[in-house]
């Protein structure tokens, strides 16, 4: 979720925006996510982004694969995790399902009468229909909101015991770095909707405009979530967790990490693993469509992905 200057600090900022903007956006159809084209194959092509229907009657060696469910954030869609399925495709021997969220990858209308629980449902779906086929290696690799809604799949115990073998969160949010999102249920009904800051690429893959609605639940996860870690609740018997957590990030504050680390345990109640990363970006397993990425930004991503495979194959 990559977006300048959504939240509104003082009142005088509300009015002139106010002001100035309608409550429904001008939505040009042929370049941006939030119209009519539908830009995400995944939601015409599922057996290429699906591992549940793309092997019918798979083997005992494939069941035995590991299988990554792999989900994109807020406002996203199954691009956010194009790179990781290319790099695997050349450096390891794994099945990935990129999952879209419910309400996502659809119009502007679509997303914005969806709720959290909306987003939450395609994992589960995906997850139960592995499991019906067999598969005995089940993996997740979430980023931002995606994080935040399998954390409360596990506090709910609907992924059950050994129910996952690897769970990685990359930046997830719990707190937001700006900190005004707590003010969306002042200003949000009097805009209607806030407007990101894409490249011409993330149109096709990012909502430019985020309805005041999906923020609202986006609040209401994060605010549960947070409240579930301050609680504190276990993994799964034998599922491994890490968390990988850029430094400086303007989406999600880094004190995330920190209730992580204090609210979520293993099942036998040692510490979960978190490596902080020396990164401004916001999700920096994506850099395809971003108007600025250094040669820094690629290492730390392939030293994220080669992590990640390791830690599958083990």
């Amino acid at each position: 979720m990559k977006t300048k200057n959504i939240f509104l600090k003082c009142s005088a900022v509300f009015l002139l925006i106010v002001a100035s903007c309608s409550n429904e956006p001008e939505i040009d159809n042929a370049t941006m996510l939030d119209g009519d084209q539908i830009f995400d194959a995944s939601l015409y092509n599922l057996e290429n982004y699906l591992v549940s229907k793309a092997i019918d009657n798979p083997s005992t060696n494939q069941k035995n694969t590991p299988v990554v469910i792999a989900v994109h954030g807020y406002s996203a869609s199954t691009f956010e995790w194009d790179e990781f399925r290319n790099y695997s495709d050349l450096n390891a021997t794994i099945l990935i399902s990129q999952v879209l969220l419910g309400g996502h990858g659809r119009t502007y209308e679509s997303f914005k009468n969806s709720t959290w629980q909306d987003w939450q449902e395609p994992i589960m779906t995906e997850y139960n229909a592995l499991k019906t086929k067999g598969y005995t290696n089940i993996n997740f690799a979430g980023s931002s909101t995606a994080c935040a809604l399998m954390l409360d799949l596990i506090k709910t115990n609907k992924i059950a015991d050994n129910g996952m073998k690897h769970i990685f969160l990359i930046d997830p949010i719990v707190i937001p770095s700006d900190k005004s999102l707590t003010l969306i249920g002042l200003v949000g009904p009097m805009l209607g909707y806030f407007e990101s800051t894409n490249t011409t690429t993330e149109d096709k893959y990012y909502y430019r405009f985020k309805p005041q609605e999906t923020l609202k639940e986006l609040l209401n996860l994060t605010n549960k979530v947070r409240k579930d870690l301050q609680e504190g609740f276990n993994l799964p018997q034998n599922t491994q967790l890490k968390v990988y957590k850029s430094t400086k990030d303007d989406v999600a504050d880094a004190v995330s990490a920190v209730l992580l680390y204090k609210g979520l345990k293993n099942n036998d109640g040692s510490k979960i693993a978190i490596q902080m990363i020396d990164s401004k970006l916001h999700v920096v397993t994506r850099l395809d469509g971003r108007d600025t990425i250094t040669e820094k930004d690629r290492e730390i991503q392939k030293q994220v992905f080669d992590n990640m495979i390791l830690m599958l194959s083990q």
